[in-house]
């Protein structure tokens, strides 16, 4: 069996568009949104994109604390199911926290206009977050055993094995349906950590979790926002605002 080619190595410059392609409606949605009323919305687009009636689209929001479990979740890994609500998802992966500071975004793609390869939109969306953190002079990383984008703690106590010690800052989990995308990243900005404890978080033990402000970078969310969204047009294409939030700015 052929080895998979690590996904530091996978080339994403193709997940621009084909020319004559819509930009991507960039929609910042206000206040805290239930989880549920957020995958109805990511849902309809998803359809609508499909079907070509609408663009593709990044929703970002906030929401209040809640468990997600994706399709690999194990139970076991739900230490405290009392402590905030929690939501059976549809996208890939374990259990992850969303909550208030916490910047999603979720991605409705069509990567049928684009690359219909999994693997390397996964590599691309780390790759967002990764060129994003970098703005801040942070070095995010992926590792092939763990989806999604780590920092290096040299300040901390080394892992079993005597390994340096790494935080997770940013989690991914997609799902990918009549090759639209949905779902996507969340992006720890300065949300409460010791909400993490309730679970553990991707499945993933032995690691900590941590933010932008538990690296020492105080930054509002909506300075987050313009990095994230010059980065995402960088490797996915134009965006423009939605009629209403700004016009095409």
């Amino acid at each position: 069996m052929d080895t998979p080619t690590p996904r530091a190595a996978l080339d994403i410059g193709s997940f621009l568009p084909r020319p004559g392609s819509p930009p991507v409606e960039w929609v910042t949605v206000d206040g805290r949104i239930d989880y549920p009323a957020a995958v109805a919305l990511m849902e309809e687009r998803a359809g609508r994109v499909a079907e070509g009636e609408a663009p593709e689209a990044v929703f970002l929001v906030e929401h209040p604390p809640l468990y997600t479990s994706g399709t690999s979740a194990q139970d076991g890994d739900l230490l405290d199911a009392a402590r905030f609500p929690v939501f059976r998802s549809g996208r890939g992966g374990e259990f992850t926290y969303h909550g208030p500071g916490q910047r999603v975004a979720y991605v409705v793609l069509d990567l049928k206009r684009r690359r219909q390869d999994v693997r390397a939109f996964v590599a691309a969306l780390e790759e967002w977050v990764i060129s994003t953190l970098a703005d801040f002079q942070i070095r995010g990383e992926r590792r092939e055993d763990r989806v999604g984008v780590w920092v290096q703690r040299p300040d901390r106590l080394a892992i079993a094995g005597g390994a340096p010690a790494e935080d997770k800052i940013a989690a991914i989990g997609i799902r990918v349906r009549r090759w639209v995308t949905f779902h996507g990243i969340s992006l720890n900005v300065d949300p409460e950590l010791s909400h993490f404890d309730g679970i553990v978080p991707c499945g993933i033990r032995g690691y900590g979790v941590t933010s932008l402000l538990d690296l020492g970078i105080v930054v509002s969310m909506p300075e987050v926002d313009a990095l994230l969204r010059a980065r995402f047009e960088a490797i996915f294409g134009p965006s423009v605002l939605p009629p209403g939030q700004g016009g095409a700015a």
